[in-house]
């Protein structure tokens, strides 16, 4: 159902007093805006390649890397950054947003469905929308949006996709996707891949086949063009593999992030959460791979099918695979002294288009072939003991037989915990070290299972005790890793959870922590430049931009679940709660 409202003006100009707009399903407020903006509608082309003072979609681009270009602030003057502005938040919720900007002016994703435009160089309210949802309906985390045309694109807590005018606030066209009363909202956010506007969902706890989907609609007017479930129906490839469990009881292979996209391929990339329950012996069996779970997945953007599909890992532990995929044009040569499996028919030294970064809990890097899914290498990083060998000629994962469940009441040691290694903080990659930049957690747990049965009430079936890893006093740890060769570059440690990063073309890489610190980091040795207390975690996703001729930073702060899960292994940091953006520049 697409409701597509015609009567909102393309543009509104307000003068000295405020003006309101009342609107289907919520409401936008401008203020103070004492000349009409211009503003430049955002094409596929702009996305794809977008002007280096924009930040136009989750991670700037649609291949995942977390870069700006912009080179104004960097290695040698970055310790002379003053905060430019901020600004309280929305909440209640966990404030885990992207904002965006183009053309100077800001779009910030709020808990839930509030979304604020602000003046990018003053932080001054342009306009506000406010989603009125059903009674019942909870507020769901909002990481990012989308632009696209004139619209700011955004998926519901109550189950729809819609669009706002990009000047206005005003609600242009809406589209239900499931009913408002299905546990399958999308923590995550959408992108525009060439025109469609393509939405996962998280579908937790008991969300089945028919809600766990992702789907792609027309940017333009909100028409569903196509939907691609997660978890295989019968007569599908990979229905036999959850064994006999019956359909109804197949539930949350969820697409919880963001997905990429390739637009020369034309494929869409997108990881899949874990099933619950977790421990398969009670899920058809130990020996089963319970597709799609856990699996990086290659979509046609045109027609919604599945090109290729691999899998990291079958999960037993909630240790899940949805974070970004960074799509990477590089020469292939693993290091055999640091990369512990690789294909043996890769050639040392050739260039390939790949997909690589860590998609999963484990902290383990994989690199793929993007165009075919074939395994080129992998690599551990922070202390795992999930992953006992991967075949280099096959990419087949084998699993540790020593922590797989078989009975309810059976504990076992697991490294990482379900919070990480490495978790929904995003790392980011630049072209200028062909390096990723990973935040993860020295953390693993004492799980213990609680069900021996299918009961979506218990979630995930395990009872989860985080601890640190065995002789880590550290929780939080960024690692340099090189894209061509597997290599660890450089490693920062700390006592604070870390956080999602951002980096620059002026050599830095930007991030925060649990303790409400926020940091830029010398991008070829690590080395902390500046920091500013923000006074809460920096739960957002960092971003950098211009505006007027200047560079800023940006970093959303409040509170967060991986903040709270880090910060129970160092009572003794306190910091605050309070949701902000925070925005640096130069003086």
């Amino acid at each position: 159902m697409t409701r597509i409202l015609t009567r909102i003006p393309a543009r509104i100009a307000c003068g000295a007093a405020a003006c309101a707009l009342m609107i289907v399903g919520g409401v936008a407020t401008g203020r103070g805006q004492s000349a009409e903006r211009k503003y430049v509608p955002v094409t596929d082309a702009m996305l794809q390649k977008p002007d280096p003072g924009d930040w136009l979609a989750w991670r700037r681009t649609l291949d995942g890397w977390g870069y700006s270009p912009l080179n104004q602030i960097n290695r040698t003057n970055v310790a002379r950054l003053k905060m430019a502005w901020t600004r309280g938040l929305i909440g209640p919720g966990n404030q885990e947003g992207t904002p965006l900007v183009h053309d100077g002016v800001m779009f910030i994703p709020n808990p839930g469905d509030n979304i604020q435009a602000v003046d990018a160089t003053t932080g001054d309210l342009i306009w506000e929308y406010r989603r009125k949802l059903p009674e019942g309906v909870r507020p769901k985390t909002n990481r990012t949006l989308a632009m696209w045309g004139d619209f700011i694109l955004n998926s519901s807590s109550d189950n729809f996709v819609y669009a706002l005018d990009a000047r206005t606030g005003a609600l242009a066209w809406e589209t239900k996707v499931l009913d408002a009363t299905k546990r399958a909202p999308t923590s995550g956010g959408p992108i525009v891949a060439n025109g469609k506007l393509i939405t996962g969902r998280q579908c937790q706890p008991d969300a089945g086949r028919d809600s766990c989907v992702v789907t792609a609609h027309d940017a333009k007017t909100g028409k569903e063009l196509w939907r691609f479930h997660t978890i295989p129906g019968p007569g599908e490839p990979g229905y036999e593999s959850w064994g006999d469990v019956p359909m109804e009881q197949r539930w949350h292979v969820g697409t919880w992030m963001v997905p990429s996209y390739d637009a020369e391929l034309n494929l869409v990339y997108i990881g899949t959460s874990v099933t619950i329950p977790a421990p398969k012996f009670t899920l058809g069996g130990n020996d089963k791979q319970h597709l799609y779970h856990n699996c990086t997945l290659a979509i046609n953007a045109d027609t919604g099918k599945i090109v290729w599909y691999y899998q990291h890992i079958v999960d037993h532990w909630d240790l899940d695979h949805p974070f970004e995929r960074l799509l990477v044009d590089t020469v292939v040569a693993p290091r055999a002294s640091e990369v512990r499996w690789i294909n043996p028919r890769v050639r040392a030294g050739e260039r390939r288009k790949v997909i690589t970064g860590i998609p999963g809990k484990t902290g383990v890097v994989y690199t793929l072939d993007r165009q075919t899914g074939e395994f080129l290498w992998a690599r551990p990083t922070v202390m795992q003991n999930v992953i006992s060998n991967i075949d280099g000629a096959t990419g087949k994962v084998v699993v540790n037989p020593e922590v797989l469940f078989t009975k309810i009441n059976e504990e076992k040691f697991v490294c990482p915990g379900s919070s990480g290694g490495k978790n929904w903080p995003a790392g980011a990659y630049s072209p200028l070290t062909n390096a990723m930049y990973m935040p993860m957690q020295n953390m693993c747990m004492t799980a213990t299972t609680t069900v021996d049965s299918r009961d979506p009430s218990k979630v995930y079936g395990i009872n989860m005790k985080q601890e640190f890893s065995i002789g880590a006093d550290k929780v939080g740890t960024v690692w340099s890793i090189s894209a061509e060769t597997g290599q660890t570059l450089w490693k920062h440690e700390q006592r604070a959870g870390m956080l999602s990063l951002v980096a620059t073309g002026g050599g830095l890489v930007f991030g925060g922590d649990s303790n409400g610190r926020f940091k830029a980091l010398d991008d070829k040795t690590g080395a902390v430049l500046w920091e500013a207390i923000v006074g809460s975690p920096a739960s957002g996703y960092p971003i950098s931009f211009s505006a007027g001729g200047k560079q800023y930073i940006a970093a959303i702060v409040g509170p967060s679940l991986e903040a709270n899960s880090t910060r129970g292994l160092t009572p003794e940091l306190k910091t605050g709660n309070g949701p902000n953006i925070f925005v640096f520049a130069l003086p």
